[in-house]
């Protein structure tokens, strides 16, 4: 087998001639020889005015061309050794499905939803402002990603096995073209299907989720974790695997009363910006009117500001904005697309690394002194409006020149947006970091600075604000037994794939202590 890259114009890429012309090209062969191959990765080059799609291809001897995927050997888990998972995010079903695998039986407490019931609290919160602090675009199954566009960026492996992960989307009903796309994404719409086919693998072999469950409290005896108590009962556990998400503070809260270790850690906040998706594309393809066989355009921008980083974050193209908060008296915004991208719009987070100097007035708070800022701020934007989830904003250009809009353009935004100067309301290093940024963008890309663009607070929930340790080996806590911190919420991913391949790796770990504690017997 031999690998080679080729590039095809966008109206090309649907004619496999013109792939079979570009290989032959490649490879210096006769123009009837006939080719095999396979496409194994696929992205676009937009640097120049003559835009080309590039393929990486695998090309074989033969008609033999390699399409089998392989099958997880997933066990029957009914009657094995549980292990108790606080999580129906990424993070925890992937674990879910790695313990299926090493014969170990997953109990999963969610505190939220199903991901189809979740759907009438989205509603609730984006057309009438009622947060249900239990199930949000946060909370509930699937996690936050879920209604959150879908990206699978990462690629790489240090994690991980990435391409069993998404193996294992594609064979719970992905499109396999996200083993291809450098930038593949599922699409919020398709997401909520593929998380429920993944319930159903780890119910059919022997495992379970518990629905509305919310963990309120933990009890440790000699330094071992031994209950679970929740709104609905206490557990006796053996073997927990957290992995709440980035937003679940009442653990972190829970887990300070406690006096278990835990660390404040820096993250990232700041705003979302929003563009006609024209403007990006022009940007990007540097043409006025989009070629149909090309995707709406996505961005990805940085910058040091004052040895601080300003940086795009979870950039969607023909997407929404939509309302984040998890709880009442917050606005939290985060941006989500469909499979399509076709809305008009097009966002992405506009943020600025902060660490404990920033939020050094909230060191009182000792290691939650970072989400007590956090938290302040998205109260602090809520407390602007009207008591819904309406959420402030700017135009872009008035932000730079430090003064308020008169008025402000149509939104993706359904709660509604209302005018601010955000040079008064946001916190001044902040704001300050991201006016800079925002210049140093603009003047990079002289259209971003579009009369209709607009700044939207607040973009918070980056990542954790929260670390909990634990031991780089064995992946359990350094002073509690049998505790095992996992994912975004614990400290140790950010994003979709990066916490499925974390709940993976932790879940082999709590197979080893299992195994090495059955050895002590």
């Amino acid at each position: 087998m031999t690998q080679i890259d080729y590039r095809l114009l966008p109206s090309e890429i649907h004619a496999d001639s013109s792939h079979q012309a570009a290989i032959r090209d490649q490879l210096n062969l006769d123009h009837s020889t006939p080719v095999y191959y396979k496409i194994i990765r696929r992205n676009i080059d937009a640097r120049s005015k003559c835009i080309y799609y590039v393929f990486r291809a695998v090309i074989y001897n033969d008609q033999t061309v390699d399409t089998a995927e392989v099958s997880i050997p997933f066990q029957n888990v009914a009657d094995r050794p549980p292990v108790h998972i606080i999580g129906a995010g990424p993070c925890g079903y992937f674990a879910a499905l790695q313990l299926l695998e090493l014969g170990l039986k997953p109990i999963i407490l969610e505190r939220g939803k199903d991901v189809r019931s979740r759907r009438v609290d989205l509603r609730e919160i984006q057309q009438f402002g009622n947060v249900n602090p239990d199930s949000n675009y946060c909370f509930g199954e699937g996690g936050a990603g879920t209604y959150s566009d879908g990206k699978l960026y990462t690629r790489s492996d240090k994690r991980g096995n990435i391409q069993k992960v998404l193996k294992l989307f594609i064979s719970h009903g992905a499109d396999p073209d996200i083993q291809i796309d450098v930038h593949p994404h599922i699409g919020s719409n398709k997401l909520p299907t593929i998380v429920q086919n993944i319930r159903k693998t780890i119910e059919h072999f022997g495992g379970e989720i518990h629905f509305n469950t919310r963990v309120e409290d933990f009890i440790f005896e000699n330094n071992e974790i031994k209950f679970v108590e929740t709104n609905q009962s206490t557990i006796a556990v053996e073997h927990v695997i957290l992995a709440t998400g980035h937003s679940a503070r009442s653990i972190y809260e829970c887990l300070y009363r406690k006096n278990v270790s835990i660390e404040t850690k820096s993250f990232a906040i700041g705003v979302r910006i929003e563009h006609p998706q024209s403007i990006i594309d022009e940007i990007q393809y540097k043409q006025k009117n989009r070629d149909i066989n090309l995707p709406p355009a996505s961005y990805s921008v940085a910058c040091q500001i004052h040895d601080k980083g300003v940086f795009s974050f979870c950039m969607c193209p023909g997407g929404l904005i939509i309302p984040a908060a998890t709880a009442p008296g917050e606005i939290v915004v985060n941006g989500m697309s469909l499979s399509r991208r076709d809305s008009p719009f097009a966002n992405s987070g506009i943020v600025t690394s902060v660490e404990p100097l920033d939020f050094k007035q909230y060191e009182k708070f000792g290691p939650l002194q970072g989400m007590m800022f956090q938290r302040e701020i998205e109260q602090r934007m809520f407390s602007l409006g009207n008591g819904s989830q309406q959420a402030p904003a700017q135009r872009l250009s008035d932000f730079l020149k430090s003064r308020a809009s008169a008025d402000l353009p149509e939104t993706s935004y359904i709660p509604g947006i209302f005018p601010v100067d955000f040079n008064k309301h946001l916190h001044g290093t902040i704001s300050k970091r991201i006016m800079e940024g925002l210049k140093h963008f603009c003047n990079r890309m002289p259209l971003y600075n579009h009369a209709d663009a607009i700044i939207v607070a607040t973009e918070s929930r980056t990542s954790a604000p929260v670390k909990i340790p634990r031991d780089a080996i064995t992946c359990m806590h350094p002073t509690i037994r049998g505790f095992f911190p996992a994912g975004e919420g614990s400290g140790y991913a950010g994003g979709i794939l990066s916490a499925a391949m974390d709940g993976q790796r932790v879940a082999k770990a709590v197979y080893e202590f299992i195994g090495k504690k059955l050895k002590e017997v």
